[in-house]
């Protein structure tokens, strides 16, 4: 049996400051009040995880800008639509805020292998519905205990696959993602969405009307389905590639050509005395040279130069050459 030997109190002293203690005997642990010291629960959801959402909230503008040709045909307007900051709780936390009577669209985000939920309020489904039939707008927001018609559960089916189809494009440019619509339900108690204890993720966004009351609906995200990109979500730096709302881009195109403008044309520039003012009358005629070039302006500034001459039985200008800026 080989022989066993005690340490020698320089080996004790060496080991423990190898260790990163003190010889002096005193603690290296930080005390409770230790500013240093933060509390952590074991089995609860980080939430610094996601940052402060900057790509979510991009997506959540994409979605806005594009989600007014979902509801143009239903409003026969071009509605506002903002979104809230993204905001998080447990899903009891936001039941016990909702309305029972709501409008629940469960999607399925294959890519990420979770689920989304669309929520929609009641009075919103039924301003949409008069206004598609041909009535109007200008109406408060109704409060139902019950449960939507056919016809209403028509248009939801029509405004949550329009919508759904604006997100999974407004996703494009952080993720490829496909969205796809799972089930419907019109009682928040019975959502078979996520635990209640389960933190979510809450996208609120504001429709505003012209006199009428503003129309939210929200768009739920489990903490869960979005922790696998948690980097991408946290990343400022947005892809090279801009998708163009191209059905936007050409009304922006088509409102600026349809813009009234002011074309007149200078023929003359005569000079008179007080005197001769004073004393005109009607029915005098007042001579006048007539310029070689007539000037013709566009809202007061001189674009052409022109001829005066005649088409048919009208007058007509005829254009004769373009006034340069510095020229003007």
């Amino acid at each position: 049996m080989a022989a066993t030997r005690k340490l020698t109190p320089e080996e004790v002293e060496a080991l423990i400051e190898g260790l990163g203690g003190s010889p002096s005997g005193s603690s290296s642990f930080l005390s409770a009040s230790d500013p240093e010291v933060r509390p952590f629960m074991f089995g609860s959801d980080d939430l610094s995880l996601l940052g402060d959402y900057h790509a979510l909230r991009m997506i959540n503008e994409r979605f806005c800008r594009m989600a007014r040709s979902v509801f143009l045909p239903f409003l026969r307007i071009q509605p506002r639509i903002s979104s809230f900051p993204p905001e998080v709780k447990t899903f009891d936390a936001y039941v016990q805020d909702s309305e029972t009577f709501v409008s629940l669209t469960t999607s399925r985000m294959e890519e990420l292998r979770g689920s989304q939920l669309m929520v929609m309020q009641p009075g919103f489904i039924s301003l949409l519905t008069e206004s598609y039939y041909g009535g109007s707008t200008v109406q408060a927001m109704k409060r139902y205990q019950g449960e939507f018609t056919a016809t209403e559960q028509r248009v939801i089916e029509i405004i949550t696959e329009g919508l759904t189809k604006v997100m999974q494009t407004a996703w494009r440019d952080l993720l490829s993602v496909t969205i796809a619509v799972q089930g419907r339900e019109e009682n928040i108690q019975f959502a078979s969405f996520v635990d209640g204890s389960d933190t979510v993720i809450i996208c609120s966004f504001v429709v505003q009307l012209p006199r009428s009351e503003p129309a939210q609906f929200d768009v739920i995200y489990p903490l869960q389905t979005l922790k696998p990109i948690a980097s991408q979500l946290r990343s400022r730096v947005q892809s090279d590639f801009v998708q163009d709302d191209m059905s936007w881009r050409q009304k922006l195109e088509q409102a600026i050509l349809n813009i009234p403008l002011m074309l007149t044309a200078e023929i003359a520039k005569p000079t008179t005395s007080l005197r001769s003012l004073i004393h005109l009358q009607e029915g005098d005629v007042y001579p006048m040279q007539l310029h070689d070039g007539i000037r013709v302006k566009v809202e007061d500034r001189p674009i052409f130069e022109a001829q005066l001459g005649q088409v048919g039985t009208q007058s007509a200008l005829n254009l004769t050459r373009r006034i340069r800026k510095e020229e003007s």
